[in-house]
């Protein structure tokens, strides 16, 4: 009896000692702490010099009671649960301060890297790095606990497996959504177009990308569709080259002719948000005689473009209507006057 006595006592004065040397560990580290993080300028090694202060001290309560609980005479098999409940809370406090430091170093090396896509994948790829540390942190807690690891290790393998084949899709997905992170073939609010759908991009997913297409629906495309297509991307474009053919009559005067380049430059120069390049009579069509016209939209924006298209197009009708200047089709010529009927 005197002996369990003196067990209890040294027990509880491992357990007081413990503690008070845990207690003035935190005070220590946060003293320390404190003046390096005052050298720095950035407030992520603040936090880190916190987080890990803060878990000095719960540290040092749980290892004192560890030790503490190991110089009583107790059974080895209460003793083994309550060491590995000990054990099992210090994993936890110490897969949360690891996850706590990884996440503030990811979300800061983010957000000085100066691309919103990258920043995006490192944040959507931050809850996968959560889990991977539990699964380690899990993995070293069972070898600890002395569960033999071998049939664990079969388990997981005959389970990855299994799951690599039903997940392989998703999985492709991922990498493919990584890659246009990367990559950056569009971005969101870009007009695109993609095996032959005209669309803007609203939003991309981790599976899957959200397209608006100009006639108003939502274009839901898997991600490994869009990297495997011909993407044709217009949000890229300072210029928007348009190249007409216009084709007149062979009744056409020689002195219209010659007027015709500049009759359309005008009209060209004189249409808002448009850039004439050039207007040349081409060649003797087997129906008509062919001008060539090109000019420039600064603007990327596809609506945009396709008015001032057609601000050129009636204008030019309105024009070659005042002076009688006929259209020349393949198989009939359509002669435009005044009051509109031919």
């Amino acid at each position: 009896m005197d002996d369990f006595y003196r067990l209890l006592l040294t027990s509880a004065a491992a357990f007081i000692i413990g503690s008070l040397l845990s207690l003035l560990a935190a005070r220590i580290s946060r003293v320390i702490f404190g003046r390096i993080a005052a050298r720095t300028k950035t407030k992520t090694d603040d936090f880190i010099f916190q987080v890990i202060a803060n878990a000095i001290k719960p540290l040092g309560l749980l290892i004192s009671a560890s030790i503490a609980w190991k110089i009583l005479p107790i059974e080895n098999e209460i003793s083994n649960a309550v060491l590995g409940i000990i054990k099992l809370i210090c994993l936890i406090l110490l897969v949360r301060l690891i996850n706590k430091i990884v996440f503030r170093l990811i979300e800061r090396w983010s957000l000085k890297i100066n691309d919103s896509s990258v920043s995006t994948m490192l944040r959507s790829l931050s809850p996968m790095f959560r889990a991977l540390v539990w699964c380690i942190g899990f993995i070293f807690y069972l070898q600890n606990m002395g569960v033999q690891m071998a049939a664990i290790w079969a388990l997981l393998s005959a389970g990855g497996i299994g799951a690599g084949l039903a997940l392989k899709e998703p999985v492709q997905e991922f990498f493919e959504y990584i890659t246009i992170l990367l990559d950056k073939p569009f971005e969101n609010g870009q007009f695109i177009n993609v095996d032959g759908i005209w669309a803007s991009v609203e939003r991309v997913g981790v599976r899957s990308t959200r397209l608006r297409s100009i006639n108003g629906e939502i274009i839901v495309m898997s991600n490994s569709a869009l990297t495997n297509g011909k993407i044709a991307n217009y949000g890229e474009m300072e210029y928007r080259r348009l190249v007409h053919k216009l084709g007149v009559v062979y009744e056409t005067p020689h002195s219209t002719m010659q007027h015709i380049p500049s009759i359309i430059q005008t009209i060209v120069d004189s249409t808002e948000d448009v850039i004439f390049d050039r207007c040349h009579f081409i060649e003797f069509g087997q129906f008509s005689l062919d001008f060539e016209l090109v000019y420039y939209i600064p603007t990327n924006n596809y609506l945009r473009a396709m008015e001032a298209q057609q601000k050129v197009n009636l204008e030019i009708m309105k024009i070659f209507e005042e002076k009688s200047i006929d259209f020349a089709y393949p198989t009939q010529t359509i002669h435009l006057t005044s009051n509109g009927q031919d």
